[in-house]
């Protein structure tokens, strides 16, 4: 009878002495998009390698969110997001993990993030942005070369890589600090802080080794938006600039910066907007040159239909590569969070001489499921 009340008590210590758990709504959910893609493209050919373009072939991007927060009593929100890339060849690698701090003063991201950078920049109407949006998560296209003047003809595979031809502006989702203050009469402002980004080969498009001339130490960033109207007309306009600290001391490297602005007008069904970005891709000296990226666009929405058309153009002085991307589409929404989509894409692509340039048209058909 004593041990059984020695284990009684031992139980009952244990049971006080365990962490408490934090009362946390949790919430999965993530996205599906997925098209099929005719495309006619002249074969890009750099006097060794042809690719073989692909008549038509499958694109999809597939990812899968968990997270959830809570409010306290004192009204402090406390939450935390994960996303995982759930495509055949991602083996649900982590893409997003972060916690965030709201209130009535703001909102902190700690962790694996996108900075503000990216998060209060003024995307352009779009066609269908999944293919020509602020971030193109799929592309049917295959280019002779990329914009940073890599060669990446790859025999019998189909895409430009999804990314490729965005225009976001991403330092990478590397542990970052990011303040997003309250909206004030429209206005919105964030600062992120990167405590050091080398070793990682998203951080503005240059792989870094700790050490190593080119390498990045902190990025900061800083980025201002505004919505609002004016006289019927709905106004989205912002700005970002982001510095990357280069830790060597090269002759060919440099500090990285980019900054970006945006301005977006919506006039009853109709939407029109332009964004203007440059680069500098961390080059200096001989060979040095800004990355320039401009797009337009416009749409008309009535009732479950969407209709836009856009125009990107990218030009990287550095590498002579120089892009045109010319896109019409059609949304249609079929269910809450459920579309279906088409567009015309063409693409010209001006490469370096001694290579062919690859320019092309495709037609995509797919869905967009976000649940």
């Amino acid at each position: 009878m004593k041990k059984l009340l020695l284990a009684s008590v031992a139980i009952t210590g244990l049971a006080f002495a365990a962490p408490a758990h934090a009362d946390v709504d949790l919430e999965v959910g993530g996205y599906f998009k997925g098209y099929g893609a005719f495309i006619d493209q002249d074969e890009p050919n750099d006097g060794t390698l042809k690719a073989d373009v692909a008549g038509f072939d499958m694109v999809r991007e597939t990812e899968i969110h968990i997270g959830g927060e809570t409010t306290l009593d004192n009204g402090l929100t406390v939450g935390a997001h994960f996303e995982f890339q759930a495509d055949g060849n991602d083996n649900m690698a982590s893409d997003e993990s972060y916690v965030y701090f709201s209130g009535d003063w703001g909102r902190f991201n700690v962790g694996a993030e996108n900075g503000a950078g990216y998060l209060l920049q003024v995307a352009a109407p779009s066609a269908d942005s999944n293919v020509d949006g602020i971030v193109q998560y799929v592309s049917p296209f295959v280019a002779a070369v990329d914009l940073d003047g890599s060669t990446i003809i790859e025999t019998d595979e189909l895409g430009l890589g999804a990314g490729a031809l965005s225009y976001a502006m991403s330092t990478g989702k590397m542990d970052k600090i990011t303040y997003l203050s309250p909206v004030m009469s429209g206005f919105q402002a964030g600062l992120s802080f990167t405590p050091d980004a080398s070793g990682n080969s998203d951080s503005f498009g240059i792989d870094t080794d700790e050490d190593d001339d080119g390498v990045l130490g902190e990025i900061y960033e800083l980025a201002v938006r505004y919505e609002g109207d004016f006289e019927n007309v709905g106004v989205i306009a912002g700005a970002g600039y982001a510095l990357g600290i280069e830790e060597g001391s090269s002759p060919t490297t440099d500090d990285v910066e980019s900054w970006n602005v945006g301005l977006d007008l919506d006039i009853a069904a109709f939407g029109i907007g332009a964004i203007y970005m440059e680069d500098n891709q961390g080059l200096a000296g001989v060979g040095s040159g800004d990355l320039e990226t401009m797009v337009v666009g416009a749409d008309y929405t009535t009732g479950p239909f969407k209709l836009g058309v856009s125009y990107y153009n990218a030009e990287d002085k550095a590498f002579d590569v120089e892009f045109d991307r010319y896109t019409a589409g059609v949304i249609y929404e079929y269910g809450p969070g459920m579309s279906f989509r088409g567009s015309v894409q063409m693409l010209e692509q001006d490469n370096p001489t001694g290579i062919d340039d690859a320019d092309g048209t495709a037609v995509l058909l797919g869905t967009d499921i976000t649940f």
